[in-house]
């Protein structure tokens, strides 16, 4: 219990690492896309699935935990993409699950230039497992509750743009509506809400010999009334088959954020596993080893000879 209270106490105070966990976060963002921006459904050109399971700040009792499944592809024509996202987190009592549809539409759909409007809906499943805690004193009446469970429903909207298969930029804002959060009967008395997170995202293909592609990316994140955070990647692609690379995230209290390691195995043409470790820079670095993310991804279908190779970029 006094784990989770501490960690509580961590949540509420750091707001520059912890602003975006209403916003389920990823360390290998360059190959998740979907979460954050509907413009990318469809991108690849073909049906393709990732999943990814993350364990942030291990050695925490209660630390967050999620998971993830989602599935684009285009649909009828190369113009038109359709995305699924499934996203579960947990964080100490807290239980947060959403899922989202998401349709994107290329306004261009030329080979060399790719302008793709998206938009989405979702539902969303906020609840705190009363139930489940560990109370100071036997007989805690805040034991009494099983389960309290807000659903939400939202809709969001991004663009995604690409350029001579070699360049992408995309802009996007995945809940446009500030939905209440509490569970006093009283709505008058709800003190909390849903804040509005903006996205943009960069990344480029430099080649720097006929076996080695330099991959760097960059997300910039933004909410109203809490500070401007990034997750600024460095990527080597070597031989269509291994990536490699280092991430900094410079939020928290003037060192940064993290630090992350990031390895990418294409096993096969249509099959990759990764795998990222964040190094924590900010005080919670004495308390946590660090977190952790596995993921893999599946092209449903070959891909096109003359679609770039990277499987970071698309």
């Amino acid at each position: 219990m006094q784990k989770n209270i501490f960690l509580l106490l961590l949540i509420m105070g750091f707001g520059a690492s912890v602003f975006a966990q209403q916003d389920h976060q990823y360390t290998q963002f360059m190959y998740n896309k979907l979460l954050i921006n509907p413009g990318y459904a469809g991108a690849r050109g073909v049906p393709s699935v990732t999943g990814i399971y993350r364990n942030q700040w291990v050695g925490f009792d209660g630390s967050p935990q999620s998971a993830l499944l989602s599935f684009n592809s285009t649909f009828l024509s190369e113009r038109v993409g359709v995305g699924l996202t499934l996203s579960n987190q947990s964080a100490g009592l807290n239980r947060d699950f959403f899922g989202q549809v998401a349709y994107a539409y290329d306004l261009v759909g030329s080979k060399n230039l790719s302008l793709r409007v998206g938009v989405q809906g979702s539902l969303r499943s906020q609840s705190v497992a009363f139930n489940e805690a560990q109370p100071i004193t036997i007989g805690d009446p805040a034991t009494d509750i099983n389960r309290a469970t807000n659903i939400l429903g939202n809709v969001g909207a991004g663009v995604y743009a690409t350029i001579s298969q070699r360049l992408y930029i995309g802009l996007s804002v995945p809940r446009l509506y500030a939905n209440k959060i509490g569970f006093n009967p009283n709505p008058g008395n709800l003190q909390a809400s849903e804040s509005v997170h903006f996205y943009g995202m960069a990344g480029a293909v430099i080649p720097l010999s006929d076996d080695i592609n330099f991959l760097p990316a960059v997300l910039l994140k933004y909410v109203k009334n809490a500070p401007f955070d990034a997750d600024i990647n460095l990527n080597l692609e070597i031989r269509e088959k291994i990536t490699a690379g280092l991430s900094y995230r410079p939020g928290g209290d003037g060192s940064g954020e993290s630090i992350d390691m990031l390895v990418f195995w294409q096993a096969t043409p249509q099959f990759g596993v990764g795998a990222a470790y964040d190094f924590s820079l900010s005080q919670i670095r004495d308390y946590t080893a660090g977190s952790i993310e596995v993921m893999v991804q599946a092209d449903l279908k070959k891909k096109k000879k003359s679609m770039s190779n990277p499987r970071f970029f698309l």
